[in-house]
């Protein structure tokens, strides 16, 4: 791993373990990938969203409310929105850079079912049970704010690109544990391309 993975490692490490330290690393990772911006599609692998296309097959209806957290340049939440035809999707993400591209390259098609906005996954703007589908590629997982935005019977993806060598990265049993601990009671795991998947459903 070069400096800025083994960064992104150490923050989701922190996070996870401690997220009340999120807000010292939090201006540090919005710099990070405001300069990333610009070339990061061109730097993601072919098949950097198969593990989470792969669990997405595996969601029980069609959700109408979907959140891509940690969207970055969009990319997932188009591919969500080509899925799902009937869901409105938000891409969030703490880099106004990364909105930026979001925003330019989505394509017209979906511009009146995806949009982007600007939010801090440890402390999202959205209600209680805003969201039938929440997607996270990459991306540290704040469990409490997880629980609380995904409606009842709605479900978390969570894929890594790389499996346990993505940069952004937790294991499968934390997963579980932490979304255990808020509500979620169906689990699935899986493997695709190079990474891996993990799918919690929370009870109607």
């Amino acid at each position: 791993m070069n400096f800025g993975q083994r960064f992104a490692r150490f923050t989701t490490d922190v996070a996870v373990r401690w997220p009340r330290l999120w807000p010292l690393l939090r201006p540090l990772t919005r710099k990070q990938f405001d300069r990333a911006a610009p070339w990061w599609d061109q730097q993601r692998s072919s098949d950097a969203f198969e593990p989470l296309e792969r669990a997405l097959d595996e969601v029980p209806a069609p959700p109408r409310r979907v959140l891509d957290l940690g969207t970055g340049t969009g990319r997932a939440a188009f591919a969500i929105a080509r899925r799902f035809p009937e869901a409105q999707v938000v891409g969030a993400d703490i880099s106004e850079e990364m909105l930026a591209r979001a925003r330019t390259l989505t394509p017209p098609d979906l511009a009146g079912r995806v949009h982007f906005e600007a939010a801090d996954g440890a402390r999202l703007p959205y209600d209680d049970g805003a969201f039938d589908l929440v997607s996270l590629a990459n991306m540290i997982p704040f469990f409490d704010e997880l629980g609380r935005i995904t409606a009842p019977g709605g479900t978390v993806v969570l894929g890594f690109s790389g499996g346990a060598g993505t940069p952004i990265y937790v294991e499968p049993g934390r997963l579980r544990r932490e979304l255990a601990s808020r509500g979620f009671a169906e689990f699935a795991e899986f493997s695709a391309g190079r990474g891996t998947a993990l799918l919690a459903r929370k009870p109607a």
